[in-house]
């Protein structure tokens, strides 16, 4: 309250009156009382979000990005909400260094009440620790590491199904349709090392056999030497556990060997800008995603995002990173905006319907939605689904 000095002007009774009015109106707008609007700001909240905004995989974090922004234009448009939704964007380059400091930025910010992030999951394990210490719930949109969500951390949500739900009916379907001799490259990140280890487990389960298995550094740009020793075994085909730039490289690479196998995966690689970097040599490419089930919530959020006029089109994780906002939102709505903690456990107590369909979390935070698999593969540089 403004300081006000001792010495006021003398006034005639005339005039002092409507002035005590005042005085008493502005009182009782101040307390919530009678019919005049509060004098008080209505306070705002942040929401973070943090995803892959520049660099190799920029294309699925700037998809994330506009349905996270979506779901705060909308929640702040439509009003009954006690409170302003500020979004805080930021970069983490697909970078666990940069992700740390993204999710120090957010942390040390008080008015963020929660976050949503990260469509690589070694950023989200170099995360969730300072998320945690913050005491800050956080939703993974996208990152899809078993290791997420198995220590059952009471901060942390996912809305995203793990590579062990793709890998298992994937294997099954290529012991059966592809060969019973594969070979395997993956990447040395979390991520890479989860779907190497998931893949080999269920394959060899239905009977296949993995007939080398190599690894390469994220960033590696020439893959021909240890593509040259696999093609000594003969393969039925390459199951590559890593993510768009190098599985573009690496089906490039094949093909320049003369290796006409198909390059089979989960959903890591399962994007436009695959296409552009791998060329014509990504015909025959085979990635086995979750199947998209519809809904006309799915269907409201794809014409609200067209009519937002957003520079890019609808991407793979828009409805995740969508939900995972919405989610949020609703915890606030349920939890209040002081109680962390309380919105943690409202995220986690959640039966949400929203575009990615029915979403609740298990024990440890990890969605119960079933996977069904579905097949797209590359026919004339275009990805198509598979019958």
């Amino acid at each position: 309250m403004a300081f006000v000095s001792a010495e006021r002007p003398k006034r005639s009774h005339h005039s002092q009156r409507p002035l005590r009015l005042a005085a008493l109106a502005a009182v009782l707008a101040f307390a919530g009382i009678g019919g005049a609007a509060p004098l008080q700001a209505q306070e705002t909240v942040k929401i973070g979000f943090i995803g892959p905004l520049s660099g190799g995989n920029a294309q699925q974090g700037i998809a994330a990005r506009n349905g996270f922004q979506l779901a705060i234009d909308q929640a702040n448009a439509a009003g009954g909400l006690p409170f302003k939704i500020e979004p805080v964007i930021l970069d983490d380059a697909a970078n666990p260094q940069t992700g740390v400091a993204a999710a120090l930025k957010l942390t040390n910010d008080p008015k963020v009440v929660a976050a949503t992030g990260h469509w690589n999951s070694g950023v989200a394990l170099a995360t969730i620790p300072v998320f945690s210490r913050a005491n800050v719930p956080f939703v993974v949109w996208g990152a899809i590491s078993p290791k997420i969500t198995e220590k059952n951390n009471p901060m942390v949500s996912r809305v995203v199904t793990t590579l062990v739900n793709t890998n298992a009916p994937l294997a099954k379907w290529a012991v059966g349709n592809i060969g019973k001799r594969i070979a395997i490259v993956s990447d040395t990140s979390d991520y890479g090392a989860a779907n190497l280890a998931n893949f080999k487990k269920f394959f060899e389960a239905d009977g296949g056999t993995i007939v080398a298995a190599e690894s390469a550094p994220v960033g590696t740009t020439d893959f021909r030497a240890l593509l040259t020793k696999i093609k000594g075994e003969n393969p039925d085909a390459i199951y590559f556990g890593g993510v768009v730039a190098e599985a573009g490289l690496v089906r490039q690479q094949m093909v320049q060997l003369g290796m006409n196998q198909p390059m089979i995966g989960v959903d890591g690689f399962y994007d436009p800008e695959f296409l552009k970097i791998a060329g014509s040599a990504a015909n025959g490419t085979i990635s086995g995603i979750a199947k998209e089930v519809g809904n006309a919530k799915l269907d409201a959020m794809t014409a609200a995002y067209q009519a937002a006029n957003f520079a890019e089109p609808v991407g793979s994780y828009t409805k995740n990173a969508y939900d995972a906002a919405n989610i949020i939102i609703e915890a606030l709505k349920t939890a209040g905006i002081k109680d962390k903690a309380a919105i943690a456990k409202a995220i986690r107590g959640i039966e949400f319907d929203g575009a990615m369909g029915h979403t609740s979390f298990d024990e440890n935070g990890q969605t119960k939605r079933e996977v069904v698999l579905e097949l797209r593969e590359v026919k004339d540089g275009v990805w198509t689904t598979r019958q």
